[in-house]
């Protein structure tokens, strides 16, 4: 199925936690951040939306390479039919956690993969369900003091302190961290870049 071998990787996202998985598979990499709009037409589902957006990034960034394979990827937090994004500012991080205590919600992952080369594009999904604990309104008040919140999608991070407030979790780890490891895995080696 794989026609060349390629070298270069470059990772379309601003995020550490993102940098820091990618880092774990031993590939080397480069990052370009992108910068899109992402906002999405209504009616998609969960598992649209994500691969939509990471299409979306890698594209902007392949756009302007010539060669290398480009790893756009997003993640977003779904309860009851509604797409958690990442806080506004504390008020709405509260409002967040407060929906999401004592309840079960689906964290989703997409990953894309394209050759600027040759524009060959391929994206797929991943999707975790995550239980969070019972909350007390000081806990919440204390986990948002913290500040870990104020950047991630539905305001917690299973990685950080957000993980004393996971109760389990079924599915795949990495699809809530931001990047699923073994679906990236299985892409990256259809565009000559076998991890194993």
């Amino acid at each position: 199925m794989t026609t060349e071998k390629h070298d270069t990787l470059i990772l379309a996202s601003s995020s550490p936690r993102r940098r820091e998985l990618l880092q774990a598979l031993g590939i080397p990499f480069t990052v370009m951040t992108s910068d899109v709009d992402e906002t999405t037409a209504p009616g998609l589902s969960p598992a649209q939306v994500v691969e939509e957006l990471s299409l979306r990034k890698a594209r902007e960034v392949a756009a302007r390479l010539t060669e290398g394979v480009v790893l756009g990827s997003d993640t977003i937090v779904v309860l009851d039919g509604h797409i958690l994004g990442k806080p506004a500012d504390e008020a709405d991080a509260s409002r967040m956690l407060s929906m999401l205590q004592g309840r079960e919600h689906t964290v989703y992952s997409g990953v894309a993969l394209i050759d600027a080369a040759t524009g060959r594009s391929e994206v797929a999904h991943s999707y975790t369900d995550v239980k969070i604990r019972p909350l007390s309104e000081a806990e919440i008040k204390s986990y948002i003091a913290t500040k870990e919140p104020m950047d991630k999608a539905g305001s917690y991070a299973i990685q950080g302190i957000g993980a004393t407030i996971v109760e389990g979790i079924t599915g795949d780890y990495f699809t809530v961290v931001g990047l699923p490891l073994c679906l990236t895995s299985k892409l990256l080696a259809r565009f000559g870049m076998p991890i194993l």
